[in-house]
């Protein structure tokens, strides 16, 4: 142990860093290269890295990934530090210092808790630049909090996924505001293309989800839960009815088999209000793209703030103008009055916890023309291609590691 914090503190931390991302040697930290949003945001930068002359490696256990890495140029090192284990994380850190050190490594993105936690005392040791992105999404505080509390203090920058989960960090850690940066997640945004998705995905799934001709669609993408809010549904499709909108098919498009209970509590309550043939709960897809496609309107009817919002930034992807309650980070991307002005709305912001005014929302978005809906669709997807495209997430990532390597050292 001390003959490698000797290396690493010799042949890192007294040596000059560059000056530039040119050049650098960039080491990203993932739990693991699958296909997840954590190891796909990484694979992004990597090859953003390779474009701008720096050079990319990638630590974390193995996956699909590893291949398509290596096919562009970047590195994998084997690491496996996704873990609360004391003594893992000491081992993790000191096989980091040792590599650090061997590589010249300048600069480390750890993406996750168990990375962070390492990463920082390799920090201490060899001097690199360290950046954090911030994944704790639990609203309950759990005892490790604390450490990777320190972790992320240790950072030189932290990357939360939204301004409200950035508050959140704040309000739990002991981060310095102004190294707190914003960028969302990414979002694919040519498999969610709208002009991707030939009209026979469409057919199929219309005729699976029993959607007849003059049916207008409101998709609810999601797992079937609590928290997502489904059950009040029930009482949205009533209002309607009673106002004599008929025509609303409410498609739940989510994996129902975490919550079973939750689920048969929302069909037993459809068919108790006499509107059953207004509810489809479909499970989930494996064409979220067409399922998108199909919608006349997305609604996200949560009962408690996500993180991220990703079916949101999904459904603006696809050109669909969504409702959704104004909790958390859904107002960062629902665009609508008096945040922006009418001609720059992107779908419908309504109370939280408020059927009767969700309704009427429905509603008043049904009552408009198709080609109204059509330019709001237009506006989110440009909205979607500034904000979401992986290209952008990664350009916005090496920008946070520029201004580290170009700032006052």
């Amino acid at each position: 142990m001390a003959r490698v914090a000797a290396v690493s503190t010799d042949d890192n931390a007294g040596r000059a860093r560059p000056r530039a991302l040119p050049g650098a040697t960039v080491l990203q930290i993932v739990p693991a290269l699958v296909e997840d949003h954590h190891a796909r945001m990484a694979a992004d930068a990597a090859l953003a890295l390779l474009r701008s002359g720096a050079r990319a490696i990638i630590a974390g256990g193995d996956g699909p990934l590893v291949s398509e890495i290596q096919s562009f140029g970047a590195e994998w090192m084997r690491l496996d530090c996704d873990t609360d284990n004391p003594l893992r994380l000491r081992a993790c850190t000191r096989r980091l210092i040792e590599y650090i050190a061997a590589e010249r490594v300048d600069l480390v993105h750890a993406r996750g808790e168990g990375p962070a936690r390492s990463a920082a005392g390799a920090r201490t040791r060899t001097g690199i630049w360290l950046v954090n992105s911030y994944v704790h999404g639990a609203n309950r505080q759990r005892w490790r909090d604390k450490p990777y509390g320190r972790a992320l203090v240790a950072g030189d920058r932290v990357i939360a996924p939204s301004g409200y989960v950035a508050e959140r960090l704040l309000e739990r850690h002991p981060v310095d505001r102004d190294r707190v940066v914003v960028i969302p997640r990414r979002v694919d945004t040519e498999a969610f293309d709208p002009t991707a998705v030939w009209p026979a995905r469409l057919t199929a799934l219309r005729r699976a989800w029993k959607i007849r001709r003059g049916e207008r669609v409101v998709l609810v993408p999601g797992r079937i839960e609590p928290r997502k809010g489904q059950f009040e549904l029930v009482d949205v499709a009533r209002v309607l009815v009673n106002g004599g909108l008929r025509d609303n098919i409410f498609v739940l498009v989510g994996d129902d088999r975490t919550d079973p209970d939750y689920a048969r509590a929302i069909s037993e309550h459809a068919r108790s209000q006499g509107i059953a043939h207004m509810m489809r709960r479909v499970g989930a897809s494996s064409d979220m793209p067409a399922a998108y496609a199909v919608a006349d309107l997305v609604l996200v009817p949560a009962v408690e703030p996500p993180m991220f919002g990703l079916v949101a930034a999904e459904a603006l992807a696809m050109e669909r103008p969504v409702i959704a309650p104004a909790v958390g980070p859904l107002a960062e991307y629902v665009l609508a009055p008096p945040q922006v002005p009418e001609e720059a709305r992107l779908g419908w912001l309504t109370p939280p916890d408020d059927p009767v005014a969700l309704a009427r929302t429905l509603a008043a978005a049904a009552a408009l023309e198709k080609t109204e809906l059509q330019a709001i669709g237009a506006r989110g997807r440009k909205f979607a291609l500034a904000t979401f495209a992986p290209a952008h997430i990664a350009a916005s990532t090496l920008s946070v590691y520029s201004t580290l390597f170009e700032g006052p050292g």
